[in-house]
């Protein structure tokens, strides 16, 4: 069984997309939670509505949160230098930003259908 757990929205089409194409290079290195599923309501003491407005990730002990939850499993795929380069301070704002910005407009959709896009 894996500790490291990554929550994901799989109602949510470019989340289900990405983990679909990660799936093959994250086998075996983490277990991948869709909590959109109706079995779903919490883990280790975060709700699920919580969950669904940030992407989570346990790493065994504690939550990673946001885009530092993607660039952890980003390089456990292989993308080290993506994450390199993200991890610049200007490219790490900048991503930061993006993320939040994404994951609030994310919020707004419902059924695929996204206000304001």
């Amino acid at each position: 069984m894996h500790q490291i757990k990554l929550f994901y929205d799989g109602s949510c089409r470019l989340c289900r997309h990405e983990m679909q194409w990660l799936a093959p290079k994250l086998k075996g290195k983490l277990q991948m939670v869709d909590i959109s599923e109706d079995g779903f309501s919490s883990f280790a003491g975060v709700d699920k509505a919580h969950m669904m407005s940030v992407l989570h990730l346990w790493d065994g002990q504690t939550f990673i949160t946001g885009i530092d939850a993607s660039l952890y499993y980003w390089r456990l795929a292989g993308f080290h230098w993506l994450v390199t380069l993200l991890r610049l301070p200007p490219c790490y704002w900048l991503a930061s930003k993006a993320y939040g910005y994404w994951a609030a407009k994310r919020m707004q959709c419902t059924a695929g259908v996204c206000d304001g896009r």
